[in-house]
């Protein structure tokens, strides 16, 4: 049994949004076109799902203007930041009429969009779109990868972080 905590019970998004904010993340940035529409969006919501098939999950508010975009578009892709990438996560977290202005995009499967330089990319056919409170579980079937060895762009309390070797691995 899961017990529901409504705002008029005490309930502190706030709060939560702080302790969610504990668990570091890295930065992505989704990437899809549609109908002659190119969208993307920054998010630390992705996260593997299964190794066979090979699944991933992301999540998307709600109110997204990307959401129809994303909901037509056959395959979209999952952009790794590097950790040199703060200004292109910036550049896709706010509003604008061409997200992709000054950008070198390549062109994956089903005509996702990858953008250069990253840490790496994972190209995904839309497996599903659940519903998830007030936000779009996207989930996408794996098509394609590709790594480099850029060290990640992680996002921690609220801002930007690097990841290290732990001392005592380091150290070992």
């Amino acid at each position: 049994m899961t017990e529901d905590f409504p705002a008029a019970d005490g309930f502190d998004p706030r709060a939560f949004r702080a302790a969610l904010g504990c668990f570091a993340t890295g930065v992505t940035v989704i990437t899809a076109q549609a109908d002659g529409k190119r969208v993307g969006v920054t998010a630390n919501s992705f996260n593997s799902l299964s190794l066979d098939p090979p699944l991933i999950l992301w999540s998307l508010v709600k109110t997204s203007s990307s959401y129809p975009t994303f909901a037509a578009a056959s395959h979209f892709a999952v952009n790794i930041l590097a950790h040199d990438q703060i200004d292109l996560s910036n550049q896709f977290a706010c509003r604008s009429d061409d997200k992709f202005a000054g950008l070198d995009v390549a062109e994956g499967h089903g005509r996702c969009l990858l953008l250069s330089d990253t840490c790496a990319t994972i190209q995904c056919s839309r497996e599903n779109i659940l519903d998830g409170g007030d936000h779009w579980i996207l989930i996408g079937r794996v098509t394609d990868f590709a790594a480099s060895e850029h060290a990640p762009l992680l996002y921690h309390r609220g801002g930007y972080s690097m990841a290290r070797p732990h001392p005592q691995v380091a150290a070992g």
